[in-house]
């Protein structure tokens, strides 16, 4: 029994916070009705699709009776819609808890979801937490399902009415009979509400099997079996179909099927690898990220099929953790159909079709920036920082990711920038990629460092993501351009000419004449030596007396700052660098004291600390800065 469900007597009691959910589920998550057949006959196409494999290493559960059907009835006299299946069926265990995922799957986070996406509007959430089979509810005052399982020789009767709980046993004389011939399977009946009559309509059950449901390849039939009767469906595989012969509407319908998503798409394609393995592929790239794809326990989306036959959807090889976002189905033609999913995942086969269809996609979203810059960009909002993952976790593709990364940067303000875009219009002389890494993009925009670069119009990337600093450290260079951060290390920037008027004039002027500055750098050095590494002259600031840096060797700023949170980490060396702008008024009015002047021990800390301020970070003693600050600001007044 699971935590979220408590036993009275022969029923199973759903807690408040559950049986508020299902009340939801039931009356105000699905603004379409009619999508509850999609939802069963989902479930159902899914059941055959697993007994189909099943039977591949145990031929005997098929029994007398291999034919996979899903059979929808009505008794207008009972007010009952039936959904029979031939599939795998459920045993006791997982009839609880197959049909209690909703109260498995987290109620706090569903219900959190759920508000947020009702404030937006948008109430897509259609199968995301396991609530498919619940829409039953919307038209239905209670159900019962009858099932039992391939191999097993008891059958079981769930039944509910969607609010107080559930009640499970097993089935009596009659109701066994139910699932005759096949003797496995399963049944569902709902008892139709007066206000979803229409549903007792024989018609009204098939357009909605031809809207919904036409691309599963299980026959789906809807009346007493006739000698001669057909599936409402085509009852074959949307992605076996040529790509002219099916519509957009199909497609979407089937996206909605594999995805369990009522959403558009914002891409699908549709192809066929031929050469020395042989593949289809029918994915689908979703609009909006899903409420848990950075839930470390996410899976991707996509399907294994063998031939047509299912496989699994959960073969960790076939789709890297970096495109987990990806839905739909892959069907091999190499990979053999008696082979166990835990040797699937080690099969050479599995490692090309991952490599072919990675090189697919992302050729794909590369096609797309080019030819659709918006979508593409909504695109990257909503998966960028996932696909970035993919820097360091597969370096044969790393080429590829580059080219449909983008970045903020300081060319366009709130544009983001490709890197082909960045290497065309660096600065003649220029070798390295300049970048910056932080977590707020609009503190990073007025950051001191990028004084000296702005000033000399010289392009700084933002890295806005904490997987910016983990790629970074193992990828060098892009197209021989080296990746240099603006907060480590020293930066040569004299090479560069100023493109501003004004500070072209004073640097003739500093040329003709350069404060020695070197008394004011050993005092400072002496006065901060237990918080910095160093003090020096800086090239990086114009406007700002003073800014920090990491040192050559230690890792950028942003970088250690990660690291101290996720790993504790304890430089034993310190790695600040402290640099001052040797134009700035207030520096050389600095250098006029003494090393033993206290008006100069008090600027140094304070100025210390109005960079550490500035770079996001805690200063030690807030006190003493409070302290200084007010006698500086008294004497100035």
């Amino acid at each position: 029994m699971t935590q979220t469900q408590k036993k009275q007597d022969n029923l199973e009691t759903f807690d408040t916070d559950v049986a508020r959910l299902l009340d939801i589920v039931a009356n105000a998550l699905y603004t379409n009705r009619d999508v509850f057949l999609r939802e069963l006959i989902s479930n159902a196409a899914d059941a055959c699709d697993r007994l189909r494999y099943e039977s591949l290493q145990d031929e005997n559960l098929l029994g007398d009776h291999s034919d996979l059907n899903i059979r929808i009835l009505k008794d207008t006299d009972a007010r009952t819609v039936t959904i029979i299946d031939t599939g795998i069926g459920m045993s006791e265990d997982e009839l609880r808890d197959n049909l209690g995922t909703i109260a498995r799957s987290g109620t706090a986070k569903i219900m959190e979801a759920m508000k947020d996406q009702k404030e937006s509007g948008d109430l897509n959430l259609i199968g995301q937490f396991g609530v498919g089979f619940y829409s039953s509810f919307m038209i239905a005052d209670s159900v019962e399902v009858i099932s039992r399982k391939a191999g097993e020789d008891k059958t079981w009767h769930w039944s509910s009415d969607g609010r107080t709980g559930f009640s499970l046993r097993e089935a009596d004389a009659d109701e066994r009979t139910l699932l005759l011939p096949a003797a496995r399977g399963t049944r569902i009946i709902l008892h139709v509400k007066n206000d979803a009559s229409d549903y007792l309509l024989e018609d009204k059950l098939k357009q909605i099997i031809l809207r919904y449901s036409d691309h599963i390849d299980i026959p789906v039939y809807v009346g007493d079996k006739t000698d001669d009767e057909t599936p409402v469906n085509a009852a074959s595989a949307l992605w076996t179909r040529p790509k002219n012969d099916i519509t957009e509407e199909q497609y979407l319908e089937f996206y909605g099927h594999i995805g369990h998503v009522f959403d558009q798409p914002l891409k699908t394609i549709h192809w066929r690898a031929e050469g020395k393995i042989e593949y289809t592929g029918l994915l689908f790239i979703p609009a909006l990220r899903p409420w848990d794809l950075y839930d470390p326990e996410r899976k991707h989306g996509v399907r294994l099929y063998v031939k047509r036959i299912f496989i699994t959807d959960s073969l960790d090889g076939l789709i890297y953790p970096w495109m987990r976002f990806l839905k739909g189905v892959i069907d091999s033609e190499d990979l053999p159909l008696n082979i166990s999913r835990e040797m699937l995942q080690h099969n050479p086969v599995v490692d090309k079709i991952r490599r072919g269809v990675t090189k697919k996609v992302l050729s794909e979203l590369h096609t797309l920036s080019q030819k659709d810059e918006i979508a593409f960009d909504s695109f990257w909002h909503q998966f960028g920082m996932v696909i970035k993952e993919g820097l360091y976790d597969a370096a044969e593709h790393r080429e590829e990711i580059f080219k449909i990364c983008r970045f903020f940067s300081t060319h366009e303000e709130n544009k983001l920038t490709s890197l082909e875009n960045y290497i065309s219009r660096m600065k003649d002389g220029q070798e390295e990629i300049y970048y910056m890494s932080g977590e707020n993009l609009q503190s990073m925009q007025s950051s001191p460092q990028l004084e000296g670069f702005k000033a000399r119009g010289i392009e700084v990337l933002f890295m806005t993501d904490t997987v910016d600093s983990f790629w970074l450290q193992n990828v060098m260079d892009y197209q021989g351009k080296k990746f240099t951060s603006v907060t480590k290390g020293a930066v040569d920037l004299d090479k560069f000419e100023s493109t501003q008027k004004e500070d072209k004039e004073e640097s003739e002027d500093t040329q003709k004449q350069k404060p020695d500055l070197e008394n004011l750098l050993g005092a400072m050095q002496d006065i901060l030596k237990d918080e910095v590494k160093t003090v020096r002259i800086s090239s990086r600031l114009t406007d700002s007396p003073v800014c920090l840096v990491a040192d050559d060797g230690a890792v950028d700023m942003q970088m250690e700052r990660v690291l101290k949170i996720h790993q504790k980490y304890d430089p034993t060396e310190k790695t600040k660098v402290l640099e001052i702008n040797p134009d700035h008024a207030l520096i050389q009015k600095l250098n006029t004291l003494k090393a033993d002047d206290p008006a100069l021990t008090d600027a140094a800390w304070l100025l210390y600390d109005q960079a550490l301020i500035i770079q996001g970070e805690p200063i030690s003693d807030s006190s003493g800065f409070a302290r200084r600050m007010a006698k500086f600001m008294e004497s100035g007044l």
